[in-house]
């Protein structure tokens, strides 16, 4: 059984405009159905209206690209636990991931050693569709450039160290650049995410040599499917690859290898003509017709009891959804016996906890009799818990107890079992 798309699509702007509506649909297209999704709020994090970006991001997704998403809230690293637990929760269990507008830097300073890069990074390599738009696809490289600093408080063109996400999925070393074909300046050059011609030339200057350009127009796509290999450009612009001032540009509609993209970038720094360049890449072989990358096991099992535990969640059928959270548990556990160290192993235990963050949301939800409709849900959630206890697996052990404490349930350890109680009662 396939695991499912795993693309990684670079939006230069207008991630929620009429534009990209037909793009975002094309990706959703790729599940054959409806799936998480969910959007990443970090990179406008620190605006007075971050709420208000949050709910047109939802509506936009609701309306125009006929699916819902949520909001993964991981406005700061100094978020509470529990908020960060629940934001990387939503990540998890995601299959569509967008971030978007806002600023570079600040979500560089918020990610960097945090675990959401390391939940998109997974998603890469295990399954999932993650969308960069703007602000957030400016993180995806080698390197960033600090927009808000440089073009409105007159800092010295640099670049900041990027989360690389793009070097490990695909092969390239790239600064992505979005807004590529900016003319908002009007009267003064904005091209280049508002860095124009002479700054960008001063940028390219401290490059290092294997580090080239990636630029991305505004409502403009650059899909990267990491199965096929292939890079397709949507939308109204283009794609460009430029390296110490010459580029070699791909249009609406082209199709060719992620690869050569690296290759384009290479015959650039070489002299060769970026017509014949840009021409060669158009021709050469499509990865889709060489040999296919298999997909693991593990990551064909966990998808699978995934889906059911989501699909049984969504029809309230409890003992359903426990029943694949326990599955999940055994898959796991199995593994780790016969001494398997792999990242979809890795994976598999983070989706794990993830889904256990999702069953105590849900059991958070119940109105009417509250200990019959929260009964089956905790009783299920401690039996996790002292399986994770007899683990010795500590944190998934208090993540189970501090979400039904935040849900309204407080835990008794006892000698033998744990019991519950309805905080206050």
């Amino acid at each position: 059984m396939s695991a499912g798309p795993r693309v990684l699509a670079i939006m230069g702007s207008g991630e929620t405009a009429p534009t990209m509506a037909k793009v975002h649909r094309a990706l959703f297209d790729r599940f054959g159905g409806p799936v998480p999704a969910a959007i990443v709020d970090t990179p406008y994090g620190f605006q007075e209206n971050a709420d208000e970006l949050s709910a047109r991001t939802v509506e936009f997704f609701a309306t125009s690209v006929g699916s819902p998403v949520e909001v993964a809230s991981y406005r700061a690293a100094a978020v509470d636990p529990i908020a960060a637990a629940t934001a990387l929760a939503r990540v998890r269990a995601a299959r569509y991931v967008m971030a978007g507008p806002g600023s570079p830097s600040y979500a560089l300073r918020q990610w960097a050693g945090g675990p959401i890069p390391e939940a998109l990074a997974a998603k890469l390599a295990t399954g999932g569709i993650v969308t960069m738009a703007s602000a957030a696809a400016l993180t995806l490289g080698v390197l960033t450039i600090p927009v808000y600093e440089i073009y409105k408080a007159g800092e010295a063109p640099r670049w900041l160290p990027g989360l690389d996400l793009l070097g490990p999925a695909t092969g390239l070393r790239a600064a992505v650049v979005p807004h590529y074909d900016n003319a908002e300046g009007g009267t003064h050059d904005t091209r280049f995410c508002y860095m124009g011609e002479r700054r960008l030339r001063m940028l390219e200057a401290t490059l290092p040599d294997d580090v080239f350009v990636l630029g991305v127009d505004s409502h403009t796509a650059l899909v990267l499917d990491l199965e096929a290999g292939l890079a397709t450009v949507s939308g109204l612009g283009g794609a460009t690859v430029r390296v110490g001032g010459r580029s070699a540009f791909f249009g609406p509609g082209s199709v060719l290898d992620i690869d050569a993209l690296g290759e384009v970038a290479r015959r650039l720094a070489g002299g060769l003509p970026a017509e014949e360049v840009r021409a060669a890449a158009l021709a050469e072989p499509s990865a889709a017709q060489r040999t296919p990358r298999p997909a693991a096991s593990v990551r064909d099992r966990m998808q699978d009891l995934e889906g059911t535990f989501m699909a049984a969640l969504d029809a309230g059928h409890a003992a359903e959804a426990v029943a694949a959270l326990l599955g999940l548990a055994d898959v796991v556990e199995g593994r780790l016996r016969s001494g398997e160290d792999t990242p979809d192993l890795d994976n598999a235990a983070a989706t794990f906890r993830a889904l256990v963050v999702r069953l105590g949301e849900r059991a958070a939800s119940g109105s009417r009799d509250p200990r019959a409709e929260l009964g089956p849900l905790v009783d299920a959630l401690l039996e996790l818990r002292d399986r994770a206890r007899a683990q010795k697996d500590w944190p998934t052990a208090d993540l189970i107890r501090d979400r039904l404490l935040a849900a309204g349930v407080e835990v008794r350890d006892g000698a033998d079992a744990s019991s519950w109680v309805l905080a206050g009662r």
